[in-house]
């Protein structure tokens, strides 16, 4: 199974485009707990000599396997290029008509690499750190003109996306939700739902069918929409540790753990930016 995030194509820990925590046959274990011990049907896909059904996770071939410490450093380094480059084009484009055709193209070339790193079977650092400096590119202009107009909106925006990741992460340690594959169904099915209404809507405002942005206007409809796709972007953090919880308990190769950097950045970013825009729509209101 495919997972996860805004492009809805980033692969999970597997060999075979497989999800290694979410297998396509019955899911009796799930219900009870760990996976790994009660789901007969569970698969190493990093098995020594193949897949192995009805064990725990065993060693795989290399003993270079990807840990918490390496997703660590991984995540640190494609957070911190985004943060540099945000940094860097606030400090250097000032707001104008010029720095947003910037921005927008700065976008597209990040969302092509991201799509291209997406479809390849193993992870490439060079595609994901080009991915993190142009994002951090765009949402450095962005974050300068919600700034110009909302002071302090991007602080604000930081200290929500934070807020919100600790939050999940911690109803995900605590086990108030359980990653299962019928939960990634539905939620990826509502999360497709979601970007074709919003693909729709995009197209209503450009043609001048909608007024005021239509759903993503800066009102009281703006608002709701955007705490659905925060909600959305929370529901994608609970697959990307589920992803990381899976790789490490199936012996991953260390380098996959810059999967588990883009996946993160990638939810971290889509929070990020829809925190933005709550934000000034609540100081609108106010």
């Amino acid at each position: 199974m495919r997972s996860s995030n805004p492009v809805f194509s980033r692969r999970g820990f597997s060999r075979d485009n497989g999800y290694a925590g979410f297998n396509t046959a019955p899911q009796a274990g799930y219900a009870q707990g760990n996976p790994y011990a009660q789901n007969p049907y569970a698969q190493n896909p990093y098995a020594q000599g193949g897949v192995q059904y009805g064990a725990p996770p065993q060693a795989p071939v290399t003993t270079d396997r990807m840990t918490m410490d390496d997703v660590v450093v991984r995540s640190a380094l494609t957070l911190g290029t985004v943060a540099v480059g945000a940094v860097l084009a606030w400090a250097l484009l000032p707001v104008s008509t010029t720095s947003y055709g910037l921005a927008i193209g700065s976008a597209i070339v990040a969302f092509v690499l991201a799509m291209i790193q997406s479809f390849k079977r193993t992870p490439s650092p060079a595609l994901i750190l080009g991915y993190a400096a142009f994002e951090g590119v765009f949402l450095g202009v962005i974050s300068e003109m919600y700034n110009s107009r909302w002071s302090g909106a991007p602080f604000q925006a930081v200290l929500g996306t934070m807020a919100v990741s600790a939050a999940t992460l911690l109803v995900y340690k605590a086990g108030w939700i359980r990653v299962t594959a019928r939960y990634a169904r539905v939620g990826i099915a509502i999360a497709m739902a979601f970007m074709v209404v919003m693909a729709v809507n995009l197209l209503l405002v450009a043609f001048g069918v909608a007024e005021n942005g239509g759903l993503r206007s800066f009102g009281p409809l703006g608002a709701l929409v955007g705490i659905i796709a925060i909600l959305l972007g929370a529901f994608f953090l609970t697959l990307d540790f589920k992803q990381i919880e899976d790789g490490i308990a199936y012996g991953a190769p260390r380098n996959e753990s810059w999967l588990a950097a883009f996946g993160l950045t990638m939810t971290l970013v889509w929070i990020y930016v829809e925190m933005l825009r709550l934000v000034a729509i609540f100081t609108n209101n106010d």
